[in-house]
Parts: C-alpha cells; structure tokens; sequence
C-alpha cells in the first residue's frame, strides 16, 4: 500500500491504544507491578493487555522517553532501576522546577489557585493532627501537582511529571514517605502565603528550599544505622 493511501483514522486509533497501552504500563511500573529491573516481555503483556504486540512495543517506547525503561541492545526492555544518588539529582531538579512554577504562580496569583491551595494545606494539617500519613503523602503529592499547575506553564508540568514519576521507581516506601508533617506543612503554609502576596522571589526560595528540605529529610532516613558502641 502506497503512503498516501495509509488510511489516517487507523493512524490515530493505533497512537491512541499505544497510549492506553502506555498508562496501563505506567501504572504498573509505580505500582510496583512490574518490578525495577524487570524485563518488559511484549509477549506477555500483550497476552495480559489483550492487545497485539505493536502498541505494546509502541508504549514501551513512550515510556523510555518518560525515562520509566531502559532498553538495552540485543536484551530487550527493562524497567529502569533508580538508586539512591539518582533520587538526590530528582530531588535537586524538582527543587528548582518547583521554586520556578511558585514564582510563575505568584505572578498570576489567580483566585482560585489560592482556594485550591488553601483548602489542600487544611486537609493536611488535619491528617498531621490525626496522624493519618498515607493520607497526608496523597494531599502532599496533590499539592505540589497544584503548585506546578498553578505556574501556568504545560512544559513545566510536563518535566514535573517525568521528575515525580521516575522517584516512584525508588522502592523504599518507608523512606519515600518519611518527613515530620506538621513542619511540611508549616513550610506549605509560608509557600502559599508569599504566592497570594504576588512575591514572586520569596515564593521561589520557599519553594525551592522546601522541596531541598525533603531531600535532607530522605538522606537522612537513608543512612544505615550504626552499631551501637
């Protein structure tokens, strides 16, 4: 078949089962349902997907510029393993992507971003209070996904995403959720109060320094116990 006889509607069904494909893939890559390392078997996952193989390798290679898998010459695909010095750089990068998008959100200064942010900091300092994590980690995570959509910016969001992504590839769910809610939040609070003023340079620094924070939080969580004396 000529190029230009290439029905177009087909080209768009199959794009779009090669991206239903990929967030099925996504979903268990963070889930944990398919484990870092893990070789990515097409034939399998289509058997389970009950697709053909072309999405699924379509999708494998959506997720390798998400940077979820690896592909390696003459081995296949592999869901990409992420260590403790990869986590620090991801947390070093989301510092400076969310100091830039609290500035961004401070120039706007919309309404309903500001209610938006408020009533997420009360649902947090409620689960502080209670000490409901699972709960607070959920309204965390919404909130800085708020933070980044408040700036305005698609290509902001887009990087965000990849970053917070690929540190769920980090397995250590008792280091990814460790931090002292109520200081967390007390920093989310100086955030959003500098965003409503429109002081863009200050929300920049909260920003920035509260995700750096975080990071100083998991290192320290990360180091092995010593041996008592």
């Amino acid at each position: 078949m000529a190029a230009q006889d290439i029905n177009p509607i087909h080209q768009h069904l199959g794009s779009t089962l090669a991206n239903l494909v990929a967030d099925r893939l996504e979903a268990m890559v963070v889930n944990g349902g398919l484990a870092s390392g893990e070789r990515l078997n097409e034939v399998a996952l289509a058997a389970e997907l009950g697709v053909s193989r072309g999405p699924v390798r379509e999708s494998i290679r959506i997720l390798e510029r998400k940077g979820l898998v690896t592909v390696v010459a003459n081995r296949g695909a592999f869901v990409r393993k992420v260590d403790l010095e990869d986590m620090v750089d991801l947390y070093r990068l989301r510092a400076a992507i969310t100091g830039l998008a609290c500035e961004m959100a401070a120039e706007r200064a919309e309404p309903p971003t500001l209610e938006r942010l408020r009533a997420l900091v009360a649902s947090m300092a409620q689960a502080a209070e209670q000490d409901k994590q699972q709960d607070y980690y959920d309204l965390n995570l919404a909130f800085h996904q708020a933070l980044v959509l408040s700036s305005g910016s698609a290509r902001l969001q887009s990087i965000n995403e990849q970053l917070v992504t690929q540190a769920h590839l980090f397995r250590r769910g008792s280091l990814t959720r460790v931090t002292d809610m109520k200081q967390s939040n007390e920093e989310h609070i100086l955030i959003v109060e500098a965003i409503a003023a429109g002081d863009g340079s200050r929300a920049n620094a909260l920003g920035g320094r509260h995700v750096d924070a975080g990071r100083e939080r998991f290192m320290e969580a990360a180091q092995p116990p010593t041996n008592p004396a």
